[in-house]
């Protein structure tokens, strides 16, 4: 009687560890897959004067307008001065 008693405790002890071990891949493998769907470049906004979109980090403002290069912020910026007829 007692050596089941013992069996069943080792089965016991060695199946609440197998499933320790299982919980813990599931979650180390819900983190990977969360990662990998979660996009790095956060918030996308659309350059002004090309409209491509690149990641609001990497984006420069200039007001309300968001721009993918400082050059495309000047080029912008130098047209509206133009058509406004301002030197």
């Amino acid at each position: 009687m007692i050596i089941r008693l013992i069996i069943f405790a080792v089965v016991f002890y060695v199946g609440l560890k197998l499933y320790g071990l299982y919980r813990q891949r599931k979650l180390e493998h819900e983190e990977q897959r969360n990662k990998v769907n979660h996009h790095e470049g956060g918030k996308m906004v659309r350059c002004r004067w090309c409209d491509v979109h690149v990641p609001e980090e990497e984006a420069l403002r200039d007001q309300a307008q968001w721009f993918c290069s400082s050059a495309h912020r000047d080029r912008f910026l130098q047209e509206q001065q133009d058509k406004d007829g301002t030197p």
